[in-house]
């Protein structure tokens, strides 16, 4: 499926408030609501659009910290990857796993209490995944910036088409 600039717009508008009615995000793109309709729908059936979610505030349910942790294997082999993989889905503290370039195999973003609480995920969770040789880990001091939402082109401030969600 071919974006252009009104699907461009209708995703600004969505990754910014996913609750938006069909009206206002009408409005807001200069379309009417049944094109409207017609085309965000067109973005979730061909999977432009893969979910609607809530955005969680990780301090209020008691998980303010971030630990960035790269993990090295004892060997890449496709069915080590492919372990390790799975047995890291089966942990709810990580938030994100990146299969890497460079020096280490994998990046995790773990959400934690604190230090303690990390203490008990890394002995418990992280060091017996499959084939782990190496565990380097990065506490985060202050988040400087956070986005869930895409780039949508180079519009000025304030166009829907240039939406980066902040959170």
């Amino acid at each position: 499926m071919g974006i252009d600039e009104l699907d461009r717009a209708i995703l600004g508008v969505l990754q910014r408030d996913g609750r938006v009615s069909n009206v206002r995000l009408a409005t807001e793109v200069g379309l009417s609501e049944s094109a409207t309709l017609r085309r965000t729908r067109a973005l979730e059936e061909t999977g432009v659009i893969t979910r609607y979610t809530a955005l969680v505030d990780s301090k209020s349910v008691g998980l303010p910290g971030n630990v960035f942790v790269h993990i090295t294997l004892e060997k890449q082999d496709q069915s080590d990857l492919d372990s390790f993989e799975e047995a890291v889905q089966s942990i709810p503290e990580v938030i994100e796993c990146y299969l890497m370039t460079g020096e280490f195999d994998y990046l995790l973003r773990v959400a934690v209490a604190d230090a303690t609480d990390y203490e008990r995920i890394h002995r418990s969770r992280l060091t017996p995944l499959p084939g782990v040789a190496r565990v380097h880990s990065s506490f985060a001091l202050r988040m400087v910036k956070e986005t869930t939402g895409l780039p949508m082109g180079d519009a000025g401030p304030g166009d829907a088409r240039s939406f980066v969600s902040d959170v």
